[in-house]
């Protein structure tokens, strides 16, 4: 921790992301009680398929008091939420993967919706998540496209739709051989993670790995 984040922990002493509860250790992600009692995944419960890459891991399913605490981060926005998210993830991704990855990246907003939130909610938990594993964080993907959001389609044929050549790679970006970790929040039918993994490929990644805070039952 530098002085900067020591001093606006004095100022704002940081909450628990889950409960609202204040944390008696600011260094810690979440505190004692939801440690014990959020819907932690494991082992292969931790890892979903989805087509186009080689897994999504997610270190908690999206149940009991994850999604409200997953809105209060992207609705209106609190950019607090992204450390301690990201933290658990990295620790996810690290028991799967161990140093089995080159890079991470994430799902871009459009441009449009991140000035109305003010931060894209994918590259704070990518970039947290990078610096615990000791990897780099690029922007690899550019979102062309201001889709309507996925939360609102329940078909997944429809979510696939949806999400189709939204992304593109980049100019001048080079992935030949490397293994990509693929950030986003909340991993629903895996339809968003599928589309940018195939594009990453597409550009010669050569294993992209999904990586979200939590995964939510396909409908």
């Amino acid at each position: 921790m530098n002085l900067w984040e020591a001093f606006l922990d004095l100022l704002f002493p940081p909450k628990c992301p889950f409960c609202q509860k204040l944390l008696d250790d600011p260094r810690a992600p979440l505190c004692p009680d939801c440690q014990k009692k959020l819907p932690w995944l494991s082992g292969a419960e931790a890892l979903r398929a989805v087509e186009g890459t080689a897994g999504c891991l997610s270190p908690l399913a999206y149940r009991d008091g994850v999604p409200e605490a997953v809105r209060r981060y992207k609705f209106p926005g609190d950019p607090s939420c992204g450390k301690p998210f990201g933290l658990l993830m990295a620790q996810c991704a690290q028991d799967a993967l161990g140093g089995a990855a080159d890079l991470v990246t994430w799902v871009p907003l459009s441009r449009k919706r991140k000035k109305k939130r003010g931060f894209d909610q994918a590259e704070l938990l990518a970039r947290t998540a990078a610096r615990e594993l000791g990897l780099p964080a690029r922007p690899l993907l550019e979102k062309v496209r201001d889709n309507g959001p996925q939360s609102h389609l329940e078909d997944e044929a429809d979510r696939r739709a949806n999400v189709k050549d939204v992304y593109r790679l980049r100019p001048g970006e080079d992935l030949s051989g490397l293994r990509i970790l693929l950030v986003d929040d909340v991993v629903t039918t895996g339809s968003t993670l599928g589309e940018c993994a195939r594009t990453l490929r597409a550009g010669g990644a050569g294993e992209v790995w999904g990586l979200t805070l939590a995964q939510a039952r396909k409908k």
